[in-house]
């Protein structure tokens, strides 16, 4: 359902529709076209209101534009639309077109155009463009997630003071002191000395 609000769209589209309708008065009740002004209008064919020969309506089943120059006559035009017989390959056609069928009416003298849309078209485009009522959810694109790595603080190792070894005086001074060896005992036989093995031998 639409909601209840000015179409300011839609009054501006009347306003500059009824700048056409000026325009097209003056000029069929002058009965000319002032300088170089004329008329390029454009309308739906299947508009409501539109009365036109099926033989044009067969060959523009849609939209057609139609110039106001010189080969055209008995413009008339009231509050809802205007007529008037134009020439389609030498043959007259007479035309109604209500104001609200115009798609679009220009003046090339001047460079003057308006574009109109009709009330329907507007409607749709309005609903299409107007948001849903309700609040919205918006889906957040979800954030990496990050890694989490311990944080290893590096140790200090305090370096180790290395004394030297005390040495044992005990075993140090036995260990030093010169040994006393046994006094070799020789047994002279004859001419030959010899010599015992336990000279050699370490006491316990």
């Amino acid at each position: 359902m639409a909601k209840d609000i000015i179409r300011y769209d839609l009054l501006v589209q009347d306003a500059m529709r009824g700048v056409m309708r000026k325009v097209l008065g003056d000029v069929a009740g002058n009965g000319y076209l002032p300088g170089d002004h004329h008329f390029t209008i454009s309308f739906h064919t299947d508009a409501p209101g539109v009365m036109i020969s099926r033989r044009l309506a067969e060959q523009w089943p849609h939209e057609l534009t139609i110039i106001l120059q010189h080969q055209y006559s008995n413009l008339e035009v009231d509050d809802e639309g205007f007529g008037v017989t134009l020439s389609f390959r030498s043959v007259p056609e007479r035309l109604y077109v209500p104001f609200s069928a115009v798609t679009g009416f220009f003046d090339p003298a001047v460079e003057f155009g308006l574009r109109f849309e009709s009330g329907e078209d507007s409607l749709e485009e309005t609903e299409e463009e107007a948001p849903a009522a309700g609040p919205s959810l918006i889906a957040k694109k979800p954030e990496p997630v990050k890694e989490l790595k311990p944080k290893v603080e590096p140790t200090r190792i305090a370096p180790t003071k290395i004394e030297p070894a005390k040495s044992d005086a005990s075993k140090t001074a036995g260990a030093d002191k010169p040994r006393k060896l046994r006094p070799v005992e020789t047994k002279e036989e004859g001419d030959e000395k010899i010599v015992s093995i336990d000279a050699f031998r370490k006491k316990p």
